[in-house]
């Protein structure tokens, strides 16, 4: 390469620095061409949207979408109510159970052991109890049973005989020596049933097993309880009342089960305390007791005879805001709705009283309103 090529060169590289460097540098618009931010992607047309302050903003389509269903808030009088924890227990004729009179071995009845849950009736045979003797008892009634064979005999001899001169026998001698003859043998089939006896288990009353725990050949004691039976249409509602006024207040309970709502009927009071509080004694109106089990847990609503005026409310009407806070969700324009928050009391079973933060006039939503609460 000549001198003048490599001059050359030399020249030309600072202009083709300062060219890369140009083309790696970031571009900036001048004054009047900055566009701004980006705009964040626009929401549909007629989507719900939560507001700044908290509102809803639930266009027509999108309340018929979800069901909102609203309704208007009276003043009217409510009788006060109180949340009692109770237990399903079986009324004192509605349980019968099934004992062995005597020692012995269990054997099954003509359908065989009844298990749990089955269905019998009163005066059914479930099983028969073979008595067992000791050996000296049995020894005992051996011994009796060989001397009562002894006198019969010697008896049907001595009958022989007499019939044999019965021209100059009386007749009343032969008739004595007849029914002694006859005793006899009612006492020796007396005495051989004893050895082989069977006790015979039948149920007392009408209704399902709920605890058998038997075996074919299973040994059971004298008192030994083998079967229990329950009646499921005849049983009670136990809930416990610390508040010993209550029992005079009570004017009617209910019970809610999932979506229905049972009516109670209040029997009274047990004039005794059970762990520091009073048992109060309900039966369901109807034929209602299908659904319930003894031994279940429920809650009951309890209205009493004090009654005050005030609001009341749906249960579907009460949701809770990320602050963990009661709210009820009110109307306040064709599409827009408000969280209130709210004190509220049990009243029944369906409704609750309303404390604080709402007034007569508020259109409240009694329907939907876990789904309007999840709008964001």
């Amino acid at each position: 390469m000549s001198v003048a090529s490599r001059r050359a060169r030399a020249a030309l590289r600072p202009g083709l620095i300062l060219a890369a460097s140009l083309l790696l540098a970031p571009a900036w618009a001048g004054p009047g061409h900055d566009h701004g931010e980006a705009e964040p992607a626009a929401r549909p047309a007629g989507a719900p949207q939560r507001l700044a302050d908290g509102r809803v903003l639930l266009p027509k389509p999108a309340q018929r979408s979800l069901q909102i269903r609203t309704r208007p808030l009276f003043s009217a009088v409510h009788a006060r109510s109180i949340e009692l924890a109770a237990q399903v227990v079986a009324e004192p004729g509605a349980t019968g159970w099934v004992q062995a009179l005597h020692a012995g071995r269990l054997e099954p009845g003509p359908r065989g052991l009844p298990g749990p849950g089955q269905a019998v009736r009163r005066g059914e045979l479930l099983a028969q109890v073979q008595t067992s003797l000791g050996p000296l008892e049995r020894a005992a009634q051996a011994g009796q049973i060989a001397e009562l064979e002894a006198t019969r005999r010697l008896a049907e001899a001595r009958l022989a005989r007499l019939r044999e001169l019965a021209d100059t026998v009386p007749r009343r001698e032969l008739e004595a020596l007849e029914l002694e003859l006859q005793g006899l043998a009612a006492r020796l089939a007396a005495q051989r049933g004893g050895l082989q006896a069977r006790e015979a288990l039948r149920a007392p009353i009408d209704g399902v097993i709920s605890s058998a725990a038997v075996a074919s050949g299973q040994a059971v004691a004298a008192g030994e309880r083998i079967f229990e039976i329950i009646d499921p249409r005849r049983l009670r509602i136990e809930a416990l009342s610390f508040d010993p006024a209550l029992a005079a207040q009570v004017a009617g309970a209910r019970l809610q089960l999932g979506d229905r709502v049972l009516q109670l009927r209040y029997l009274g009071a047990v004039p005794q305390l059970r762990e520091q509080a009073q048992p109060l004694h309900f039966q369901l109106e109807g034929e209602a007791a299908a659904p319930l089990a003894r031994g279940q847990l429920l809650k009951i609503q309890v209205q009493t005879r004090e009654a005050a005026p005030g609001l009341a409310v749906p249960a579907s009407a009460r949701v809770r805001n990320p602050a963990n806070q009661d709210i009820v969700w009110v109307k306040t324009a064709p599409e827009t709705f408000e969280p209130r928050l709210v004190r509220l009391e049990p009243l029944d079973g369906a409704s609750l009283r309303v404390l604080q933060g709402l007034e007569a006039g508020d259109r409240v939503v009694v329907q939907g309103a876990t789904l309007l609460n999840q709008i964001r």
